[in-house]
């Protein structure tokens, strides 16, 4: 099981733990944590589950992939340095602790 933790825009946290092999989208939707709606499934065919990796686990979570990750990022608001599609970060205990921050929105 991994532990991540999501931080609303507003602050507020949620905390879940998931199983290894998942993603964090996947995590997020199970759990009802508001702000990730994975719209497409995980496909990353959308940018629903833009997040953004705090500074100390982009060593770890690696930046968005070139080709589909960063297309799909060209449609989310605010992209930066630290952003990631959910659904293309897979859970496993080297990310246990993760703490990934949501946008103010989704498209």
């Amino acid at each position: 099981m991994t532990k991540v933790n999501y931080i609303e825009a507003s602050g507020r946290a949620h905390t879940v733990e998931a199983e290894n092999g998942i993603s964090a989208m996947e995590a997020a939707v199970k759990n009802g944590v508001p702000g990730i709606d994975g719209d497409c499934g995980g496909a990353a065919a959308c940018a629903t589950c833009h997040i953004y990796v705090d500074p100390e686990w982009l060593a770890k979570t690696g930046p968005a992939a070139d080709g589909l990750e960063k297309s799909m990022l060209e449609f989310a608001e605010d992209v930066n340095e630290r952003s990631r599609l959910a659904c293309q970060i897979t859970l496993n205990d080297a990310l246990d602790g993760l703490v990934l921050r949501l946008p103010d929105r989704q498209h």
